[in-house]
């Protein structure tokens, strides 16, 4: 063919294209909203009538028989006519997909979840359908989550409203009898109203610093201490309050291990572990404090012989205001209170803060809580 015969077909073709394309642009704006079926139809439609409409002005150019121009029209008639019916089909196929998935993101939306989203015809609509199962769970574990720490806030209003009644009733009753004159030891009346104002005044500490904690307002000092003088300051503040317990401290690697810590802040966790030992302890049982490494990172361990605690209880021990099964419920002997619930989420905000992690669990006789400490510098503060 000359190249003039073949620039004169290209011309044709490439004006035909471009109107038709036109066209079908046109008309896919004003469906935009419609099904991806109808779209894909138009598309299919477009190119049908672009080829069929350049080999008519080819044919026109090129003087062709108008028995070749028929065959040539008719077999791409025949052709798209049959291309537009699978495109239906499959676009079809497409959209019943689509609706099933968009099913299951509503149900996924409602709450409810997902054991399978279906199996389709492409892998894209499989991966598709996986992502929203996986989605579908993480959302359920978040909500699940949301629920334990919403009843875990009311359960807290409860616990704090019931402990703060408690030592303010006593107050109120000490002063009264106090102002009436009918006290009849007043020093012993004051110094119980003393205890009472320090027990208040723990709790609201503790209250300002969970705070503190959920706010992410929590400030560390860092700087490098000596692990072990940190407990063992910590073990000799809380030893007077031990009530005979005896309270062993193994520290295998001693002065050698240095970490980078706030020690505020550390011995605050460490002491909240101790009190707590302390308090779910029976009289005559030892309670051991070690200190030592592992995994190139500083651990420290309380262990208790409180009796343990619940399986179920485990994941809940670091909730504010969680006291746990009868069993290790301290009770109020001897003057001492049992607290907010507030110490063990304390040191788990702690040690957050320091990048660190606590654990829980049961071992013989007891539990057994583990403070991990990275020891390099990179701590942020």
């Amino acid at each position: 063919m000359p190249w003039s015969d073949l620039l004169a077909v290209a011309v044709v073709a490439l004006t035909t294209t471009a109107v038709v394309g036109g066209l079908a642009l046109l008309a896919l704006l004003m469906l935009r909203r419609t099904s991806v079926v109808v779209q894909v139809c138009v598309l299919l439609l477009a190119a049908i009538v672009s080829v069929v409409a350049s080999m008519v002005g080819a044919a026109n150019q090129m003087y062709l028989s108008g028995h070749d121009l028929t065959v040539a029209i008719a077999v791409s008639a025949i052709s798209g006519i049959v291309s537009l019916v699978l495109v239906a089909v499959l676009g079809w196929v497409v959209a019943r997909n689509s609706r099933a998935l968009s099913l299951a993101a509503r149900r996924i939306g409602a709450g409810e979840r997902l054991e399978s989203a279906g199996r389709y015809s492409n892998s894209e609509l499989n991966a598709l359908a996986d992502e929203l199962v996986a989605t579908s769970a993480k959302l359920t574990e978040s909500r699940e989550r949301e629920q334990r720490i919403e009843a875990s806030r009311r359960e807290l209003v409860a616990w704090i409203s019931h402990d703060l009644r408690t030592p303010l009733s006593g107050i109120r009753a000490m002063a009264e009898a106090l102002e009436d004159g009918i006290a009849a030891d007043p020093a012993r009346y004051h110094r119980q109203m003393r205890m009472q104002v320090d027990q208040l005044s723990s709790m609201v500490d503790d209250l300002f610093e969970l705070s503190k904690i959920d706010s992410d307002a929590l400030r560390l000092s860092l700087k490098e201490v000596s692990l072990y003088d940190v407990v063992s300051d910590t073990v000799a503040d809380l030893r007077p309050a031990s009530q005979g317990r005896e309270i062993r401290v193994e520290a295998p690697l001693a002065q050698e291990l240095v970490v980078m810590a706030d020690p505020r802040q550390l011995s605050r966790a460490i002491g909240n572990l101790l009190m707590n030992a302390i308090q779910h302890t029976p009289q005559g049982s030892p309670i051991t404090v070690a200190v030592d490494l592992v995994d190139d990172r500083a651990m420290v361990s309380v262990i208790d012989a409180g009796g343990g605690i619940d399986e179920a209880d485990l994941d809940r021990v670091f909730e504010p205001a969680w006291r746990g099964s009868k069993a290790r419920t301290p009770s109020l002997e001897d003057n001492r209170s049992s607290g907010a619930g507030l110490g063990l989420a304390i040191v788990k905000g702690i040690m957050s803060a320091h990048r660190g992690e606590v654990s829980v669990r049961n071992v013989p006789g007891g539990c057994r809580f583990d403070l991990l400490l990275p020891r390099d510098a990179s701590i942020g503060a």
